[in-house]
């Protein structure tokens, strides 16, 4: 099943569901549900079947059909406005899962190689909520940086206890100057206003096949000409999901629900940083398309 949240006109949060073709809404509040948050954690404690819940919204005519097309491609349809597919507990992130993010980050210093060869991996807290953007709401670039770069990266939900609840794509955006000039400095270039978009979808994991074979592309846009472009599959990666989620709960409790962006193999170069204006663009044929412009925060 495909999950992703909406806003109605009155700004109140909804789940829907994505069926082949068909996307629904369920009225807010329906059976004690009001988000995404409130179905995946009655499937971690309940057991609840998410597509037998939604079958039963729509029968009972509580779902509104809304054009899932229209929605993903401009973030608003039939009176709804596409949100976060989940607001998160927490926002964790992986660094140096990929090769070439290690070897771009170097230069020298040592420590990005021997992350990447180390049993531990990298993990820092990203952002909280109300750090994140969803589809086309804007991200951020630090005012003080000057060379920020998206980084487009698998992300998995987490249960309390480690389980993979479903999984969707992450712009974990950085300043990359800021954290060069001293790795000390890495809370200030992850961690601001706008630093962390995800979504469009939350794809559970009977439907997202082979999480190892999904191919990643990234475009940044400036008006109407394409300044950077790349792409790369999750089989580059150097770490398992599974092994990066064991390592989060190492003495750290979370909660149902929380997001954990996984690394990315996509590298913006030096000289195609992101600007005021630009919008990065994330795509993977089993999630689908995330968008986001920039602004200096």
């Amino acid at each position: 099943m495909r999950l992703f949240q909406v806003l109605d006109a009155q700004g109140r949060l909804s789940p829907g569901a994505l069926t082949g073709g068909r996307a629904d809404v369920a009225t807010a509040g329906q059976a004690g549900f009001a988000s995404t948050l409130d179905l995946l954690t009655a499937v971690d404690q309940d057991g609840l079947d998410l597509a037998g819940w939604f079958d039963e919204q729509r029968k009972g005519g509580v779902t509104v059909a809304v054009d899932w097309a229209a929605l993903e491609k401009t973030g608003k349809a039939g009176g709804f406005t596409l949100a976060i597919p989940i607001v998160p507990p927490e926002v964790w992130g992986a660094g140096v899962t990929y090769r070439r993010s290690a070897d771009f980050r170097e230069e020298g210093l040592g420590i990005y190689d021997k992350i990447y060869e180390a049993p531990r991996p990298e993990l820092f807290f990203k952002a909280t909520a109300s750090r994140s953007a969803g589809p086309h709401q804007p991200v951020g670039r630090r005012k003080d940086s000057a060379f920020t770069a998206a980084e487009p990266e698998v992300c998995v939900i987490v249960s309390r206890g480690g389980a993979i609840l479903g999984y969707t794509l992450a712009n974990d955006v950085s300043a990359w100057d800021i954290e060069r000039d001293n790795p000390l400095y890495l809370p200030q270039s992850k961690v601001y206003n706008g630093c962390f978009s995800f979504g469009p979808v939350i794809v559970t994991p009977d439907e997202i096949g082979d999480p190892y074979a999904l191919v990643l592309r990234c475009r940044v846009t400036r008006g109407a000409r394409e300044v950077f472009a790349g792409e790369a599959s999750t089989a580059q990666l150097k770490r398992r999901f599974e092994e990066i989620v064991s390592w989060l709960l190492r003495s750290n409790e979370i909660r149902t629900g929380t997001v954990l962006s996984t690394g990315t193999g996509i590298i913006q170069p030096m000289d195609a940083g992101l600007e005021e204006g630009d919008v990065v663009t994330l795509s993977c044929p089993e999630i689908g398309e995330l968008a986001n412009p920039v602004e200096l925060v």
